[in-house]
């Protein structure tokens, strides 16, 4: 009267899903995850004719603080705001150390 142990070797059987169940779940993945994601891709890029702009930086903030200016450039636009304010050797700077510099350099600027 020993009940029979499964044996641990033999492979456990998973029973399959059925092919339309599994197409019904990906359809509501689409639904749900997807397209509000395009649709608000589409709604940010909305009027942006060449999209290389992201979002316009209206905040007070992002035009008066220069470390939220710095962040958002990218490294060849910092290095052609290093040319315009006539930073020595600027090239060759990392991100970083090109950052730090430029805000120095703006913070004297300011404090003039």
């Amino acid at each position: 009267m020993s009940a029979q142990r499964p044996d641990h070797s033999e492979q456990r059987r998973l029973h399959p899903l059925p092919r339309g169940l599994v197409e019904l779940y990906g359809l509501i993945a689409v639904l749900v995850v997807l397209i509000p994601e395009w649709i608000a891709d589409g709604t940010i890029n909305f009027g942006q004719i060449n999209g290389v702009d992201s979002l316009p930086m209206r905040a007070r903030a992002w035009r008066t603080l220069p470390e939220l200016r710095l962040a958002s450039m990218n490294l060849s636009e910092m290095r052609n705001l290093a040319r315009e304010m006539r930073l020595l050797h600027y090239a060759m700077d990392t991100r970083t150390r090109l950052n730090s510099r430029l805000l120095r350099r703006l913070r004297r600027r300011n404090a003039l």
